[in-house]
């Protein structure tokens, strides 16, 4: 019995599409009245969660979607997923829920286990966590770590700040504020907040109108499909990219205390690299000191048929730091070397210091994954799907070009030959039965949840041959 014959019972067995337009009547008139109180101009289609089940979502107008786009990424099990529930109706969870706590200061008697118990499945070479309360935040705490660790290194862990340094940073002025860089790359994207947005790259209104921080932008690796007929091509464009890289290291105004990259970009257009390519960056790093961040708030917690995406390419001696969110229920970055822990209390701080409902919600999730071997299927049912989809291929080639993320479950990513067409497209999937959503300019991702299975996949095949056939 598969997973979800087994925790969804009831999920339908295709998708339902009962009004002329998808928000319907009802959800064009609930998001108008929402946006007097809420912006909603990017809200999609308001969804019914109540009614929403497995790996279909339910809108207001009682349309049934086969949704292959799960929350930009971030549901790992399916909705309203019965095993989450009991979790969710525990005792521990209650008193996490209505007595919130300090965890910085009044941490409870059962915070030891419940942080223990999400470390249990921290990517191969990571001892520690610091919890945050979402993507972009992990990714700025993560920065914080690297630049606390550059100085202390720098002036020596055991020695106090100096009168000059406690002074000229409350007047956020050098030496007490240092100039220092995070280098990232060109179609990044890690966040929206001040620090992460000055490291995301994918598209301008993100970051317009923000200040940042002058800090250097290298490229990422442009590839050409399929691999496997343009290595050499591939191969000389990571040694391309490896070189801005390192003369950035050279030139660069100010010491570059710490590379962020993706496993895959993903909202700059699903963009992928090789070992040869992240394993380069691993050496530079090491060679002029500084720290490899690697963000995996989109493709960890299995979305790409094993648990930790950067695992697959072996980096070696293991990234420093690997943030975390989306599909995990919770946010924050593990690391190895105790020395990323600040010299001083108070410094890597705030009154949350993450969230312990999400924490152990977090654990959960993993413990099911492992549990009931969904990685395993969910390589399989992505198996599947990428032989359906290279056969679309050849018969659409003009519409379907690109496609990428082979052996990498179902995430999965193809390209429209323009953004007005590929916008055409993703309407006629929703009013289709399909919810999926895009990236970058022209791009198409597949983001369904671990437990979409092959009747699954036969359904989004189903119906995209039926739309690209009207393109």
């Amino acid at each position: 019995m598969s997973y979800t014959d087994k925790f969804f019972p009831e999920e339908p067995s295709a998708p339902k599409i009962v009004t002329d337009s998808i928000p319907g009547p009802n959800g064009q008139k609930a998001i108008k009245s929402l946006n007097e109180v809420f912006d909603a101009r990017c809200v999609y289609f308001l969804a019914d969660y109540k009614k929403s089940i497995g790996n279909y979502i339910v809108d207001a107008d009682g349309n049934t979607l086969l949704d292959c786009y799960a929350q930009i990424a971030s549901i790992p099990l399916g909705y309203n997923n019965p095993e989450l529930i009991k979790v969710a109706k525990s005792d521990e969870m209650v008193s996490a829920i209505v007595n919130r706590a300090a965890l910085g200061n009044f941490t409870g008697v059962e915070f030891e286990k419940i942080q223990r118990s999400l470390l249990k499945y921290a990517p191969r070479g990571q001892r520690y966590v610091w919890n945050a309360l979402s993507g972009a935040d992990a990714n700025e705490l993560a920065f914080k770590a690297v630049f606390f660790n550059y100085q202390s290194t720098k002036r020596g862990f055991e020695k106090p700040f100096s009168a000059e340094e406690e002074q000229s940073c409350m007047e956020n002025e050098a030496p007490g504020n240092p100039e220092l860089a995070i280098l990232s790359f060109g179609r990044a994207f890690h966040g929206r907040l001040f620090a992460s947005g000055s490291v995301t790259r994918s598209k301008p209104v993100h970051k317009m109108d923000m200040p940042s921080f002058k800090w250097p932008k290298a490229e990422f690796p442009s590839y050409k499909y399929p691999l496997e007929a343009n290595e050499e091509f591939n191969q000389k464009e990571d040694e391309r990219c490896l070189s801005i890289v390192e003369e950035y290291f050279k030139t660069w105004h100010c010491p570059i205390a710490g590379v962020i990259v993706e496993p895959i970009q993903s909202e700059g257009g699903d963009n992928h690299a090789s070992a040869v390519f992240f394993q380069g960056l691993r050496d530079i790093t090491l060679k002029y000191g500084a720290k490899l961040i690697i963000d995996e708030v989109q493709t960890g917690c299995g979305a790409t048929g094993i648990m930790w995406e950067h695992e697959r390419y072996n980096i070696t001696p293991p990234p420093d730091l690997v943030t975390f969110s989306k599909k995990m229920q919770s946010a924050g970055y593990f690391f190895n070397d105790q020395k990323l822990i600040p010299n001083m209390p108070y410094r890597q701080f705030n009154t949350w210091c993450g969230d312990e409902k999400l924490i152990m919600l977090a654990a959960a999730i993993c413990k099911e994954i492992q549990e009931k071997n969904l990685l395993t299927s969910i390589k399989e049912t992505g198996d599947f799907l990428y032989q359906k989809l290279e056969d679309l291929q050849k018969k659409y080639p003009d519409f379907l070009q690109n496609l990428r993320g082979k052996g990498k479950a179902c995430f999965i990513a193809f390209d429209m030959p323009s953004s007005e067409k590929r916008t055409e497209f993703l309407n006629k999937m929703r009013i289709s039965g399909v919810n999926i959503g895009g990236c970058a300019d022209v791009g198409v991702r597949l983001r369904p949840t671990l437990v979409f299975e092959k009747k699954h996949a036969q359904i989004l095949v189903d119906v995209l041959q039926k739309v690209l056939a009207t393109l």
